[in-house]
């Protein structure tokens, strides 16, 4: 006799759940939303107001384990601990900077690494408490953009992150630091806009009232410039931030070391951007990485203030933090003050971002990069096999 057909609750849990392979990895509950998790336990005769209850116990009290929720009944905390794991990144490496800014590497439960980067709002120069702090968020094991300047990319995409491996690089940055964080930006390793439906999805649970409780206007969502994706956005009810990776004010600049600009040229993008401000009625911020002798002349400083002019955009200049292996290096300063001075002549809002992990290799990807080659160089010492293949990204995205 056939088999019932699974609910869409039921296949959010993997086979093991079911009477499968006991082996298989269990579900992350911080992936689902309240939605999802209260179809769940409707189905395991649960009432409606189970799932409140569980999402308290996970992000208002923290807890890592189903045994500390104890206004749950024991066959439920049994049956959860079963189907779900709560926490699943683990810290490879740490680093810290003088200015206090510090950068984790998770690694991941398939032997992936991740970077998260916490920076403080203030640089604590004498001492004092930093007043507020801001994570910068991963979305995908590498990334397949092929920014020339990029060390996330040196090795390609492997794979988009799940929702719920964007969700716990919050909670577990918080853990290791006891401090909460007010700012999110969407700009550690891999295009957000790639990995569209995981990102909505994360950014779905960081921001609802049942979830992490994060303010969308607090949290910003960086992109190279997928056209498409953007206006996908411009249209979603989520009012988050947007910056753009821009990087070159003309194509010709921009192409040589942003391949997608190929694909989607100034022309279409200053539209599409155009529509988002419209939609969403919120300025929007530049991010220009300033490189030496390649996007660092003051012809580019000034096509960069007309573009900010006409899109009334900020802009938010770094100087460019020196990736092993790649042949760029950072303007001296006062390149990148008179730089930031066009700019700011022309009317342009204008941050210079300077030394918060520059000594700390804060570049994406770089440390990633490091644990990487060297497990590689480990591995025909203790026999260790390697990660498992990488995976098309599609197949991870929510359907």
């Amino acid at each position: 006799m056939a088999s019932a057909p699974l609910s869409a609750a039921s296949s959010l849990l993997p086979a093991s759940a079911g009477g499968a392979e006991a082996d298989s990895p269990r579900s992350i509950l911080t992936g689902l939303t309240l939605e999802e998790l209260t179809a769940l336990l409707a189905e395991w005769g649960e009432p409606k107001f189970r799932a409140l209850q569980v999402m308290e116990w996970v992000y208002r009290k923290r807890v890592t384990g189903f045994a500390q929720m104890s206004n749950l009944s024991a066959p439920l905390r049994a049956r959860l601990d079963a189907a779900f794991a709560l926490r699943t990144l683990a810290v490879a490496r740490e680093q810290g900077a003088h200015d206090t800014t510090r950068k984790f590497l998770f690694r991941l439960q398939d032997g992936r690494f991740i970077e998260s980067v916490v920076i403080p709002a203030n640089p604590a120069l004498y001492g004092e408490t930093s007043d507020r702090h801001t994570l910068c968020v991963s979305t995908q094991v590498g990334c397949a953009m092929d920014c020339k300047f990029c060390a996330s990319g040196l090795n390609g995409l492997t794979r988009n992150l799940e929702p719920a491996e964007i969700v716990e690089q919050i909670l577990q940055a918080e853990l290791l630091t006891g401090e909460r964080m007010d700012n999110l930006v969407f700009m550690g390793m891999g295009e957000p806009l790639a990995n569209y439906r995981n990102v909505l999805t994360a950014l779905t649970i960081l921001n609802a009232p049942w979830g992490v409780g994060i303010g969308a206007r607090h949290i910003t969502l960086s992109t190279s410039g997928l056209v498409p994706q953007i206006r996908r956005l411009a249209a979603e009810k989520l009012p988050v931030r947007l910056a753009v990776s821009l990087h070159g004010a003309t194509d010709a600049v921009r192409e040589r070391i942003m391949p997608i600009n190929r694909k989607y040229p100034l022309a279409s993008l200053i539209p599409a951007l155009q529509e988002y401000c419209a939609a969403k009625r919120q300025i929007i911020t530049l991010e220009y990485i300033l490189i030496e002798d390649v996007n660092d002349s003051l012809d580019q400083a000034s096509h960069l203030a007309r573009l900010a002019r006409q899109l009334r955009a900020k802009v938010n200049l770094i100087p460019y933090n020196t990736v092993e292996g790649l042949p760029w290096s950072r303007p001296s300063e006062s390149r990148q003050d008179a730089f930031a001075a066009v700019l700011q002549a022309q009317g342009v809002p204008t941050t210079l971002r300077r030394e918060k992990g520059h000594d700390i290799e804060a570049a994406c990807g770089q440390l990633r990069l490091q644990q990487e080659q060297a497990d590689v160089e480990e591995r025909p010492k203790a026999g260790a096999a390697a990660p498992a293949p990488a995976s098309n990204p599609e197949s991870n995205a929510r359907p």
